[in-house]
C-alpha cells in the first residue's frame, strides 16, 4: 500500500497530478482544493494517497491530510458513492464543512456536490452520522461551542471526543480561549 509520496510536481492539470519520485513519474487523481495549494511546476510536494484498485484499472488518489483520505474511505464505503463522488464530495466541501453537515443531518448542504442528488446525500448522512460521531442529539454545537469544537478537532480529536470534552462546558459570559481550555482540561480525564 502507497500511504504517501513525496517529490518534485512535474505536471498539473484538471483533476491530476504527476509527481516525480525518485525518477518515477506517478499520476495521482485528486480533489480541486489540493491542486490549489500545490506548489508550482518543479515545487516539492508532499501527498498523502490512497490506491484503488478495480477489475479493469489501478488509481493512486492523492489528498493534503491524512484526514481528507479519511473521509474518501468512509465516502467510498457508502453504497452509490464510488472513488469519484467521493472525490467531488471532498472538492466542493471542506472536511469540517462535510462533517457538520452529515452530524447535523443536513443532506441539503451535501446537494450542492456535482452529481450529488437527494437519495445519495440522504445516503451519507444516514451511513456516516454515526462513524463522524454524531450519535447524541447535544452533538450539535453552535456560537463560540462550535469555533472551540472546530479548534479541538483541528488539534486532533475525533468527533466523538470534541464531543465528550464540550458536553458539560457552559458558555455563558465566557471566551472561546477560557471555553477552549477547559474543554481541553476534560480530555486528560
Amino acid at each position: 500500500m502507497i500511504a504517501s509520496l513525496e517529490g518534485e510536481v512535474v505536471d498539473v492539470g484538471l483533476g491530476r497530478v504527476v509527481l516525480d519520485v525518485g525518477g518515477v513519474g506517478y499520476e495521482l487523481v485528486v480533489p480541486t482544493s489540493l491542486l490549489s495549494s500545490l506548489p508550482p511546476v518543479g515545487g516539492r510536494a508532499r501527498v498523502h494517497t490512497r490506491m484503488v484498485v478495480r477489475e479493469d484499472s489501478m488509481t493512486l488518489y492523492g489528498f493534503s491530510s491524512p484526514d481528507e483520505r479519511a473521509l474518501f474511505d468512509l465516502l467510498t464505503g457508502v453504497t452509490g458513492v464510488g472513488p469519484k463522488v467521493a472525490l467531488a464530495f471532498l472538492s466542493a466541501l471542506k472536511p469540517d464543512a462535510l462533517r457538520r453537515a452529515v452530524i447535523a443531518n443536513d443532506a441539503d448542504a451535501l446537494t450542492v456536490v456535482p452529481g450529488v442528488g437527494k437519495k445519495v446525500a440522504q445516503r451519507v448522512v444516514l451511513d456516516l452520522r454515526d462513524k463522524l460521531g454524531g450519535e447524541g442529539p447535544d452533538l450539535i454545537a453552535t456560537g463560540p461551542l462550535a469555533d472551540v469544537r472546530d479548534a479541538l478537532l483541528a488539534l486532533g480529536l475525533t468527533p466523538v471526543e470534541a464531543s465528550q470534552a464540550l458536553a458539560d462546558v457552559d458558555p455563558e459570559g465566557k471566551a472561546p480561549d477560557d471555553l477552549l481550555r477547559e474543554a481541553l482540561q476534560k480530555v486528560g480525564r
